[in-house]
């Protein structure tokens, strides 16, 4: 199977490239004499093993998937590659020199940031998780409300949203890195031009193409392995299937298992916090908003402001989309908490809990799907097993002392815990109001 550069000479490629960064890397850090331009060259110099582009040389890669994955007037290059992996890392993308995408994307923690909610420039706190990079060439939608639809447009809102990376507008991060020497040649070879917008959303949609996950315990598993995961993830593999329901959102269907991307690729309230937020008084302010269709706003609206609480509202102005979020894929999980779109559960013991009670009372918009689901502790232990046999192999040490944190974490603190409520009926819940 061919690697995602689709040439045989990426390999050597990716070798030599990583030799030229570290070298310049040295190189600019005793010439640049700016704070933001230190923190620049500290970032790339932060690019490490599991920041490179991977194989798809993995158990559990879907050959066809990730062939469709790849836009057929933009085919994957060595060269594009190599340009947008040095832009990922690169600080002087945003607006003040402090930012890079790898800032709430870190490859150590599975291209996530470790936070509750995500932190840009002049430590301006936004109202969503950080989505993982890996495997999200095969998302249907990007954000957690499904906003734009392919990498190239996620790649450019947060460089342009003011609490993120605060640039104006892409020109002006162009401008930032036109005259760059290494950009000149990099753009050049990947595109035959000079540094542009389009082209430098597109390499780093490139080099994120590059970031493919599989390969764990339970690939080897579905591959035949017989013992490759043990008997408690075997055990929460039915239970996912089964009683526990994680598949209503999780699988292609309820009779069709996912054993690759783990998702439906659709949108759910499933209880997250809502009663915190008058989502109908929020969504009545929205529709001026939303009728302007102006994704830039729209952007602003969803990581900036209280509007964010709406979900997938905000794209589809559907009333039954309210505080509605997509449905995440659950590979490597142990290194993407904390979990859910706003980060609020700490622990996989918490997300289970969350589910297992019915999730919200007060909720009119619930997924009908969300009900007391009557999982013993020792079901729990096993969901949780096989969520942490999704690890892929770079991340399995991280992985394990996770999960032992975790494990000891929900030993004391169970905070969405609610017993009575997971072995009792599903109760009633209150009709939505009209939100025009």
């Amino acid at each position: 199977m061919p690697s995602v550069c689709a040439t045989a000479r990426c390999e050597p490629f990716r070798v030599r490239f990583t030799s030229v960064l570290h070298a310049c890397a040295l190189m600019l850090i005793a010439v640049w004499a700016s704070a933001p331009l230190r923190a620049a060259a500290a970032a790339s110099a932060a690019a490490g093993p599991l920041a490179q582009p991977k194989s798809l040389r993995q158990v559990g890669v879907p050959a066809a998937a990730t062939h469709a994955a790849i836009p057929t007037d933009d085919a994957q290059t060595p060269e594009k590659i190599a340009l947008g992996q040095r832009l990922f890392f690169d600080a002087r993308l945003s607006a003040d020199g402090t930012v890079a995408c790898s800032t709430c994307h870190d490859p150590a923690r599975a291209f996530t940031d470790g936070k509750a909610v995500s932190t840009g420039i002049g430590g301006r706190v936004g109202q969503r998780n950080s989505p993982t990079i890996l495997n999200a060439l095969y998302n249907a939608t990007q954000f957690w409300d499904g906003r734009v639809t392919t990498l190239e447009q996620q790649a450019a809102l947060p460089i342009i949203n003011s609490i993120e990376m605060g640039q104006p507008n892409l020109a002006a991060a162009v401008v930032r890195i036109a005259a760059i020497p290494e950009y000149q040649q990099g753009f050049r070879s990947a595109f035959g031009s000079t540094p542009d917008g389009r082209n430098l959303v597109r390499a780093i949609s490139a080099y994120e193409r590059t970031q493919v996950a599989f390969d764990s315990p339970f690939d080897h598993y579905i591959a035949g392995e017989r013992n490759a995961i043990d008997p408690a993830a075997r055990r929460g593999w039915e239970l996912f299937n089964s009683s526990a329901r994680c598949n209503k959102c999780h699988a292609l269907s309820d009779q069709q298992r996912d054993t690759t991307n783990f998702t439906d690729n659709d949108f759910h309230n499933v209880g997250v916090m809502i009663v915190r937020h008058d989502v109908i008084t929020l969504a009545r302010q929205s529709r001026q908003l939303l009728a302007s269709g102006d994704t830039a706003a729209i952007d602003r609206a969803a990581i900036q402001t209280d509007l964010s609480a709406l979900g997938r509202f905000l794209v589809t102005k559907k009333e039954s989309h309210i505080a509605a979020f997509k449905t995440p894929n659950l590979r490597n999980l142990l290194l993407t908490a904390p979990y859910f779109h706003d980060g609020s559960q700490a622990t996989l013991w918490d997300v289970i809990d969350h589910y297992n009670k019915g999730a919200g009372l007060k909720n009119p918009y619930l997924d009908e799907d969300i009900v007391p689901l009557a999982l013993t502790e020792r079901d729990i232990d096993d969901l949780v097993a096989f969520l942490a046999s999704l690890t892929s192999p770079p991340y399995k040490e991280a992985a394990a002392v996770e999960l032992a944190r975790q494990r000891e974490l929900a030993k004391t603190t169970r905070p969405q815990r609610d017993t009575a409520r997971a072995f009792g009926p599903k109760p009633l819940r209150p009709k939505p109001p009209a939100a025009s």
